[in-house]
């Protein structure tokens, strides 16, 4: 039995030992990658002549033939790929498939609409994580694609990835940027937009590209903190919000144990933000998760390689906090522009010899642009500030010794610069949880006492060691002083 323009048999009408063949079309049934729900079925099939394909659904000699899953949802994750709200808002947990399931909407709404669609994420690692999400999406449900890892901004370090679909229709990959989010037309997908800096630039840039068209808009993130542009959209009332926590993810067939999570990760607030997606009151926090937020720059890389600092023109300096068995050993290379800090380099070594780590630190000492070096000597870092400072001399560097009062100064400078929008940092879960951890609380005798709670392996060690960086700015020699005076006069009397 074959299908003609004029009349499309239904699913059920396949027959014994016949084939049926189904034109596809991107909203026909057979281009679901789930199993079809009553809603879906009730799709018309359609016939246009133009720019058809085919599927040969088997013959089944006892049973009609059924739609075969090709990529299973969960019941929260179909009920948000099958919506058709021009604007949602999605405040997940972490690990609940966000991601993949707005990649995964965004392809078959283009593909629907003929629209391009616009992947935002946080930085460029991110972005090329969504972008592979999306191609693995393409290759399950047979989507013959083009992609593209090559293209870069003028002016900008920034790489744009893109895919093209059949029809024409573009999926582009961008690290989020006021710069980049301009110039484009089509539907938009706001990865982990808590995450983003500068987000009310990128909000502004970004808007108009909904204008014609009836543009769509995906946002999807976990919570970080209230002053934000995610924080403020969740009661727009022109956004279909969802809200999405482990225990209800878990209920609708994720397959995970929350109270095990909840133990493991021993950090009762940290846990209420990441899995219950509470915006979180920042009243004792040392940095906000805003003004972490706001030096963040995507074009910076996590980590680099001592070969990479070789070609630094400009003076770095550098701060290492030292761990070995249950803390990191983190070092942090900054590089000075004038009154202004960029992190060039971060290195973090987990359970490292002592040798290893000197290896390591030689290496960077080594180079000719590294002007000096601040090292934790407090404890099970004293060893190694000893042989760095006899290798490399006490003008390149300073063995520290934490105290109360150092520790205030150090963290209050980092402050400083954070608040000024002076330092840039990669953009980064880790870092950017590391920073945030470090709290300010009251003693009884009414002293500000700085802490952090020892998570993930971390104690806060790469808020110390970007401390211990930003404090080698400080204690640098500086440049060559010199002082003009008159010509010397000698006494005339007495014999010369």
């Amino acid at each position: 039995m074959r299908a003609t323009p004029d009349r499309l048999p239904p699913l059920a009408e396949a027959t014994p030992r016949h084939a049926v063949r189904l034109p596809l079309r991107p909203r026909s049934l057979a281009a679901l990658p789930y199993a079809p729900t009553a809603r879906s079925l009730q799709r018309p099939l359609p016939t246009d002549h133009r720019s058809r394909s085919w599927v040969v659904v088997q013959d089944v000699p006892s049973e009609p033939a059924r739609a075969r899953t090709i990529i299973p949802l969960l019941d929260y994750q179909r009920e948000d790929v099958e919506s058709d709200a021009r604007f949602r808002w999605n405040c997940w947990s972490r690990q609940t498939g966000k991601s993949f399931t707005k990649s995964l909407r965004r392809i078959l709404r283009g593909l629907a609409r003929r629209r391009t669609q616009i992947f935002l994420s946080a930085g460029e690692r991110q972005s090329r994580e969504l972008m592979q999400k999306a191609r693995q999406h393409c290759q399950a449900l047979k989507i013959a694609t083009d992609y593209y890892d090559s293209r870069f901004f003028k002016d900008l370090t920034i790489t744009q990835l893109e895919i093209v679909l059949p029809g024409g229709v573009r999926i582009i990959g961008l690290p989020a940027n006021p710069q980049t989010a301009r110039g484009f037309t089509g539907d938009v997908l706001l990865d982990e937009f808590a995450m983003h800096a500068f987000d009310r630039d990128i909000w502004a840039a970004m808007f108009p590209t909904l204008l014609r068209g009836d543009g769509e808009l995906d946002i999807a993130s976990t919570p970080k903190g209230r002053s934000n542009m995610f924080y403020q959209l969740r009661d727009n009332p022109h956004f279909t919000t969802s809200v999405l926590t482990l225990p209800d993810a878990i209920t609708q067939g994720l397959n995970a144990n929350a109270e095990e999570m909840r133990q493991a990760m021993d950090d009762d607030a940290l846990y209420r933000q990441e899995f219950l997606c509470e915006f979180l009151d920042e009243a004792t926090a040392f940095l906000t998760y805003d003004q972490i937020a706001a030096c963040a720059d995507p074009t910076l890389t996590v980590h680099a390689t001592v070969g990479s600092l070789v070609d630094e023109p400009r003076e770095m300096f550098v701060g290492v906090d030292v761990g070995r068995l249950r803390d990191l050993t983190v070092v942090w290379v900054l590089a000075s522009e004038g009154d202004c800090f960029q992190t060039v380099a971060l290195f973090e070594l987990s359970d490292a010899p002592f040798r290893v780590q000197f290896d390591l630190l030689s290496e960077i000492l080594s180079v000719r642009r590294v002007r000096r070096c601040c090292i934790d000597a407090g404890g099970i870092g004293m060893q190694l500030a000893e042989q760095c400072v006899e290798r490399f001399g006490g003008h390149r560097v300073e063995a520290i010794t934490f105290t109360a009062a150092l520790k205030s100064q150090m963290a209050s400078a980092l402050r400083i610069v954070v608040e000024e929008r002076r330092i840039r940092i990669p953009v980064d879960d880790e870092i950017r949880n590391d920073w945030h951890s470090v709290e300010r609380t009251m003693t009884e005798a009414g002293h500000f006492r700085l802490s952090a709670p020892r998570r993930e392996g971390s104690h806060a060690d790469r808020f110390w060691a970007a401390a211990l960086a930003l404090h080698a700015t400080e204690a640098g020699s500086g440049k060559v002083e010199h002082m003009t005076v008159k010509p010397m006069q000698f006494a005339r009397t007495g014999t010369w």
